[in-house]
């Protein structure tokens, strides 16, 4: 398996960090609108959240 060029590594990693912000603010309206943390909705996002993080601190380990 071919090394991704630098410039590529940091592309990745700014499209998770920007899917994390993403889905964090998702999250966040939905609880407003909501007012609830255990509303189907804001458990969904919050699941891909989680998904999302998790790749994100794979990644980060694999990078390093």
């Amino acid at each position: 398996m071919k090394r991704p060029f630098k410039g590529e590594v940091f592309e990745y990693e700014s499209y998770l960090e920007d899917e994390i912000r993403i889905l964090r603010s998702k999250m966040e309206q939905l609880f407003d609108q909501e007012n609830s943390f255990t509303s189907e909705n804001v458990i969904a996002i919050s699941s891909l959240l989680d998904m999302k993080i998790n790749e994100y601190m794979k990644w980060r380990k694999r990078k390093n």
